[in-house]
Protein backbone atom coordinates (compact mmCIF):
# COMPACT_ATOMS: atom_id res chain seq x y z
CA UNK A 1 0.00 0.00 0.00
CA UNK A 2 1.66 3.38 -0.94
CA UNK A 3 1.83 5.75 1.91
CA UNK A 4 2.03 9.58 1.16
CA UNK A 5 5.10 11.15 2.24
CA UNK A 6 4.23 14.83 3.26
CA UNK A 7 5.81 17.75 1.01
CA UNK A 8 8.67 19.55 2.25
CA UNK A 9 7.78 22.98 3.09
CA UNK A 10 10.10 25.75 1.31
CA UNK A 11 11.36 28.35 2.83
CA UNK A 12 11.55 32.37 2.16
CA UNK A 13 15.17 32.04 2.11
CA UNK A 14 15.15 29.81 -0.51
CA UNK A 15 12.12 31.39 -2.60
CA UNK A 16 15.49 34.68 -2.40
CA UNK A 17 17.85 32.29 -3.65
CA UNK A 18 16.12 30.71 -6.51
CA UNK A 19 15.00 34.35 -7.31
CA UNK A 20 18.02 35.78 -7.23
CA UNK A 21 17.00 38.58 -4.45
CA UNK A 22 17.98 39.58 -0.86
CA UNK A 23 15.19 37.90 1.75
CA UNK A 24 14.10 41.38 2.51
CA UNK A 25 12.91 42.16 -0.89
CA UNK A 26 11.33 38.67 -1.16
CA UNK A 27 9.52 39.18 1.88
CA UNK A 28 8.22 42.83 0.94
CA UNK A 29 6.66 40.89 -2.32
CA UNK A 30 5.20 38.76 -0.58
CA UNK A 31 2.93 41.32 0.95
CA UNK A 32 2.34 43.26 -1.74
CA UNK A 33 4.96 46.41 -0.14
CA UNK A 34 6.11 48.95 -2.28
CA UNK A 35 9.90 50.13 -3.36
CA UNK A 36 10.22 46.90 -5.12
CA UNK A 37 11.41 46.98 -9.26
CA UNK A 38 9.34 44.82 -11.42
CA UNK A 39 11.84 42.34 -12.78
CA UNK A 40 12.70 41.80 -8.88
CA UNK A 41 8.95 41.29 -8.48
CA UNK A 42 8.34 38.97 -11.03
CA UNK A 43 11.48 36.93 -10.05
CA UNK A 44 10.06 36.55 -6.60
CA UNK A 45 6.64 35.74 -7.97
CA UNK A 46 8.23 33.06 -10.30
CA UNK A 47 10.14 31.48 -7.74
CA UNK A 48 6.88 30.96 -5.16
CA UNK A 49 5.15 29.25 -8.34
CA UNK A 50 8.13 27.10 -9.15
CA UNK A 51 8.80 25.74 -5.05
CA UNK A 52 4.78 26.09 -4.24
CA UNK A 53 5.90 28.14 -1.14
CA UNK A 54 3.62 28.58 1.46
CA UNK A 55 3.73 31.89 3.10
CA UNK A 56 4.07 31.02 7.41
CA UNK A 57 0.83 33.37 8.46
CA UNK A 58 3.22 34.55 11.79
CA UNK A 59 6.07 35.74 9.75
CA UNK A 60 3.98 36.98 6.81
CA UNK A 61 1.83 39.57 9.50
CA UNK A 62 5.87 40.28 10.77
CA UNK A 63 6.66 41.14 7.68
CA UNK A 64 3.73 43.92 6.64
CA UNK A 65 5.51 46.24 9.50
CA UNK A 66 7.91 46.84 6.81
CA UNK A 67 8.76 50.55 5.49
CA UNK A 68 11.00 49.49 2.82
CA UNK A 69 13.81 52.10 3.56
CA UNK A 70 16.20 52.43 6.41
CA UNK A 71 17.86 55.43 7.87
CA UNK A 72 20.76 56.81 8.54
CA UNK A 73 21.18 59.01 11.63
CA UNK A 74 24.48 61.22 12.20
CA UNK A 75 24.28 63.20 15.68
CA UNK A 76 25.99 66.56 14.00
CA UNK A 77 24.91 70.52 14.37
CA UNK A 78 25.36 71.45 10.68
CA UNK A 79 23.00 70.23 8.22
CA UNK A 80 26.11 70.65 5.72
CA UNK A 81 28.05 68.04 7.46
CA UNK A 82 26.45 65.40 4.88
CA UNK A 83 28.12 67.41 2.02
CA UNK A 84 31.34 66.54 4.18
CA UNK A 85 33.29 64.11 1.50
CA UNK A 86 33.73 61.89 4.89
CA UNK A 87 29.72 61.43 5.15
CA UNK A 88 29.62 61.74 1.64
CA UNK A 89 31.80 58.63 1.23
CA UNK A 90 30.02 56.35 3.87
CA UNK A 91 26.34 57.80 1.84
CA UNK A 92 27.58 56.06 -0.99
CA UNK A 93 28.83 52.97 0.62
CA UNK A 94 25.56 52.68 2.43
CA UNK A 95 23.37 53.34 -0.69
CA UNK A 96 24.96 50.94 -3.09
CA UNK A 97 24.11 48.02 -0.71
CA UNK A 98 20.53 49.18 0.26
CA UNK A 99 19.91 49.62 -3.33
CA UNK A 100 21.04 45.67 -3.30
CA UNK A 101 18.69 44.80 -1.00
CA UNK A 102 15.46 47.33 -2.61
CA UNK A 103 15.53 49.63 0.51
CA UNK A 104 15.93 53.61 0.39
CA UNK A 105 18.20 55.80 2.87
CA UNK A 106 16.64 58.35 4.48
CA UNK A 107 18.80 61.10 6.29
CA UNK A 108 18.87 62.46 9.70
CA UNK A 109 20.69 64.78 11.67
CA UNK A 110 19.74 64.98 15.46
CA UNK A 111 21.94 67.08 17.13
CA UNK A 112 19.43 69.65 19.00
CA UNK A 113 16.38 68.95 20.81
CA UNK A 114 14.15 69.52 18.22
CA UNK A 115 16.21 66.97 15.64
CA UNK A 116 16.27 64.23 18.47
CA UNK A 117 12.56 64.10 19.25
CA UNK A 118 12.46 63.58 15.23
CA UNK A 119 14.63 60.59 15.47
CA UNK A 120 13.27 59.44 19.06
CA UNK A 121 9.57 59.39 16.82
CA UNK A 122 10.91 57.02 14.46
CA UNK A 123 12.42 54.71 16.16
CA UNK A 124 9.27 54.67 18.64
CA UNK A 125 6.90 54.64 15.79
CA UNK A 126 9.24 52.20 13.75
CA UNK A 127 9.34 54.65 10.51
CA UNK A 128 12.17 52.61 9.64
CA UNK A 129 13.10 49.02 8.77
CA UNK A 130 15.90 49.79 10.49
CA UNK A 131 18.59 52.08 11.54
CA UNK A 132 22.69 53.07 11.53
CA UNK A 133 23.73 55.80 13.84
CA UNK A 134 27.28 57.98 13.60
CA UNK A 135 29.08 60.38 15.42
CA UNK A 136 27.66 59.59 18.50
CA UNK A 137 29.27 61.82 21.23
CA UNK A 138 29.66 60.80 25.27
CA UNK A 139 26.31 60.54 26.97
CA UNK A 140 24.64 61.46 23.49
CA UNK A 141 20.89 60.45 24.76
CA UNK A 142 20.74 59.17 20.98
CA UNK A 143 23.07 55.97 21.73
CA UNK A 144 20.49 54.79 24.73
CA UNK A 145 17.25 55.36 22.38
CA UNK A 146 18.73 53.40 19.82
CA UNK A 147 19.97 50.58 22.21
CA UNK A 148 16.30 50.49 23.62
CA UNK A 149 14.64 50.59 20.27
CA UNK A 150 12.78 47.85 19.06
CA UNK A 151 14.20 47.29 15.69
CA UNK A 152 17.72 46.69 14.18
CA UNK A 153 20.17 49.21 15.51
CA UNK A 154 24.02 49.19 13.29
CA UNK A 155 26.83 51.83 15.06
CA UNK A 156 29.39 53.27 12.72
CA UNK A 157 32.30 53.20 15.13
CA UNK A 158 31.68 52.85 18.75
CA UNK A 159 30.14 55.21 21.09
CA UNK A 160 31.84 55.98 24.49
CA UNK A 161 30.53 54.07 26.91
CA UNK A 162 28.68 51.36 25.63
CA UNK A 163 29.55 48.03 24.41
CA UNK A 164 26.80 47.73 21.47
CA UNK A 165 25.90 44.36 19.80
CA UNK A 166 26.15 45.48 16.39
CA UNK A 167 28.84 47.89 14.93
CA UNK A 168 31.68 48.22 12.03
CA UNK A 169 34.36 50.82 12.84
CA UNK A 170 38.08 51.13 11.32
CA UNK A 171 40.84 50.29 13.64
CA UNK A 172 41.75 53.99 14.47
CA UNK A 173 44.38 53.24 17.23
CA UNK A 174 46.02 50.70 14.98
CA UNK A 175 46.34 53.55 12.51
CA UNK A 176 47.16 56.12 14.76
CA UNK A 177 49.87 53.73 16.30
CA UNK A 178 51.33 53.32 12.74
CA UNK A 179 51.89 57.12 11.57
CA UNK A 180 52.96 57.97 15.52
CA UNK A 181 55.62 55.09 14.47
CA UNK A 182 56.80 56.30 11.37
CA UNK A 183 57.57 59.47 12.36
CA UNK A 184 59.57 58.21 15.01
CA UNK A 185 61.02 56.01 12.48
CA UNK A 186 61.67 59.11 10.59
CA UNK A 187 63.97 60.42 13.16
CA UNK A 188 61.45 62.69 15.11
CA UNK A 189 61.87 62.81 18.60
CA UNK A 190 59.28 65.88 19.50
CA UNK A 191 56.05 64.31 18.05
CA UNK A 192 52.88 65.66 18.64
CA UNK A 193 49.07 65.19 18.16
CA UNK A 194 46.64 67.35 16.77
CA UNK A 195 43.91 64.89 18.82
CA UNK A 196 40.45 65.18 17.63
CA UNK A 197 36.86 65.18 20.33
CA UNK A 198 37.69 63.34 23.03
CA UNK A 199 34.19 63.06 23.94
CA UNK A 200 34.33 60.50 21.31
CA UNK A 201 35.52 57.03 21.12
CA UNK A 202 37.47 58.01 17.59
CA UNK A 203 38.99 60.49 18.87
CA UNK A 204 40.16 58.91 22.37
CA UNK A 205 41.39 55.82 20.27
CA UNK A 206 43.65 57.79 17.53
CA UNK A 207 44.78 59.41 21.04
CA UNK A 208 45.66 56.38 22.15
CA UNK A 209 47.42 54.64 19.45
CA UNK A 210 49.75 58.01 19.18
CA UNK A 211 50.53 57.55 22.91
CA UNK A 212 51.25 53.89 22.82
CA UNK A 213 53.68 54.25 19.87
CA UNK A 214 55.29 57.47 21.86
CA UNK A 215 55.61 55.43 25.14
CA UNK A 216 57.10 51.83 23.03
CA UNK A 217 59.72 54.36 21.41
CA UNK A 218 60.69 55.55 24.91
CA UNK A 219 59.55 58.84 24.44
CA UNK A 220 57.38 61.59 26.33
CA UNK A 221 54.07 61.92 25.07
CA UNK A 222 52.92 65.73 24.70
CA UNK A 223 50.06 67.55 25.56
CA UNK A 224 47.91 67.20 22.92
CA UNK A 225 46.70 70.41 20.87
CA UNK A 226 42.67 70.09 20.66
CA UNK A 227 40.40 70.48 17.65
CA UNK A 228 37.41 68.94 16.50
CA UNK A 229 37.93 67.63 13.35
CA UNK A 230 38.02 71.18 11.18
CA UNK A 231 40.84 72.92 8.89
CA UNK A 232 40.39 75.71 11.28
CA UNK A 233 40.39 74.16 14.11
CA UNK A 234 43.96 72.39 13.26
CA UNK A 235 45.14 75.45 12.11
CA UNK A 236 45.09 76.96 15.63
CA UNK A 237 45.68 74.22 17.16
CA UNK A 238 48.89 73.92 15.42
CA UNK A 239 49.78 77.80 16.78
CA UNK A 240 49.43 76.96 20.38
CA UNK A 241 51.61 73.38 20.10
CA UNK A 242 54.41 75.85 18.25
CA UNK A 243 53.71 77.95 21.07
CA UNK A 244 54.03 75.85 23.82
CA UNK A 245 57.21 74.01 22.33
CA UNK A 246 58.67 75.64 19.27
CA UNK A 247 61.05 72.25 18.89
CA UNK A 248 57.82 69.95 17.58
CA UNK A 249 59.45 68.27 15.00
CA UNK A 250 56.83 65.96 14.11
CA UNK A 251 52.73 65.88 14.12
CA UNK A 252 50.61 63.17 14.08
CA UNK A 253 46.93 65.12 13.08
CA UNK A 254 43.98 62.81 13.98
CA UNK A 255 41.87 63.54 10.54
CA UNK A 256 42.65 65.38 7.05
CA UNK A 257 41.26 68.59 7.69
CA UNK A 258 43.32 69.61 11.00
CA UNK A 259 46.06 68.23 9.37
CA UNK A 260 45.19 70.64 6.44
CA UNK A 261 44.97 73.44 8.52
CA UNK A 262 48.34 72.40 10.81
CA UNK A 263 50.30 73.13 7.40
CA UNK A 264 48.76 75.94 6.70
CA UNK A 265 50.31 77.61 10.13
CA UNK A 266 53.27 75.96 9.90
CA UNK A 267 54.08 77.96 6.17
CA UNK A 268 52.75 81.03 8.05
CA UNK A 269 54.86 80.16 10.94
CA UNK A 270 58.26 79.87 8.01
CA UNK A 271 58.21 76.35 8.95
CA UNK A 272 59.43 74.39 5.96
CA UNK A 273 57.16 70.75 5.58
CA UNK A 274 59.38 68.21 6.12
CA UNK A 275 62.04 69.52 6.74
CA UNK A 276 61.57 71.05 9.84
CA UNK A 277 58.44 69.36 10.94
CA UNK A 278 56.79 65.81 9.45
CA UNK A 279 52.87 65.63 9.33
CA UNK A 280 50.67 63.13 8.62
CA UNK A 281 47.10 62.90 8.93
CA UNK A 282 44.18 60.58 8.61
CA UNK A 283 41.47 59.52 6.42
CA UNK A 284 42.88 59.89 3.02
CA UNK A 285 40.13 62.48 1.79
CA UNK A 286 40.82 64.19 -1.24
CA UNK A 287 41.89 67.30 0.95
CA UNK A 288 45.32 65.57 1.84
CA UNK A 289 46.11 65.31 -1.95
CA UNK A 290 45.18 68.45 -3.06
CA UNK A 291 47.24 69.92 0.25
CA UNK A 292 50.28 71.67 0.15
CA UNK A 293 52.07 70.01 0.10
CA UNK A 294 49.98 66.64 -0.12
CA UNK A 295 49.59 65.00 3.35
CA UNK A 296 50.58 61.79 4.37
CA UNK A 297 47.62 60.40 5.76
CA UNK A 298 46.27 57.05 6.81
CA UNK A 299 43.67 55.44 4.75
CA UNK A 300 40.44 53.84 5.86
CA UNK A 301 37.75 52.25 3.71
CA UNK A 302 35.10 55.07 4.50
CA UNK A 303 32.70 53.75 1.69
CA UNK A 304 33.25 50.14 2.79
CA UNK A 305 32.50 51.32 5.99
CA UNK A 306 29.08 52.24 4.19
CA UNK A 307 28.42 49.64 2.69
CA UNK A 308 29.27 47.23 5.59
CA UNK A 309 26.98 48.94 7.69
CA UNK A 310 23.90 49.02 5.60
CA UNK A 311 25.21 45.31 5.11
CA UNK A 312 24.96 44.50 8.69
CA UNK A 313 21.65 46.06 8.81
CA UNK A 314 20.15 44.27 6.31
CA UNK A 315 21.42 41.09 7.43
CA UNK A 316 19.30 41.96 10.91
CA UNK A 317 16.41 42.84 8.75
CA UNK A 318 16.67 39.74 7.41
CA UNK A 319 16.62 37.52 10.59
CA UNK A 320 20.48 36.46 10.41
CA UNK A 321 22.66 37.64 13.20
CA UNK A 322 25.61 39.44 11.57
CA UNK A 323 29.11 39.77 13.74
CA UNK A 324 30.67 43.41 14.48
CA UNK A 325 33.04 44.70 11.92
CA UNK A 326 36.65 46.00 12.32
CA UNK A 327 38.06 46.97 9.43
CA UNK A 328 41.85 47.85 8.55
CA UNK A 329 44.01 50.68 7.79
CA UNK A 330 46.99 51.42 5.86
CA UNK A 331 49.77 54.12 6.02
CA UNK A 332 50.13 56.71 2.45
CA UNK A 333 52.81 58.13 2.11
CA UNK A 334 53.45 61.64 0.43
CA UNK A 335 55.12 65.33 0.79
CA UNK A 336 54.89 65.91 3.86
CA UNK A 337 57.19 62.56 5.62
Amino acid sequence: MAVDVPRRQFTLDEVAELAGVSRSVASRVLNNAPHVSRAKREAVERAVLELGYVPNPTARALATRQTGAAALIVSGEDPSIFADPFFAQVIVGATGALEEADLHLMLCLAASDRGRKRVEQLLRSKGADGVMLMALREDDPLAQMAQDADMPVVFGGRPVGLNPRWFVDVDNAGGAREATEHLIAAGRTRVATICGRLDTEVGRARHRGYRDAMLAAGLEPLPPGEGDFTEPSGADAMAALLERDPGIDGVFAANDNMGAGALRTLRQAGRLVPADVAVIGFDDLVVAQIANPPLTTVHQPIEALGREMARMLVALIDGREPTPLLLPTRLVTRSTT
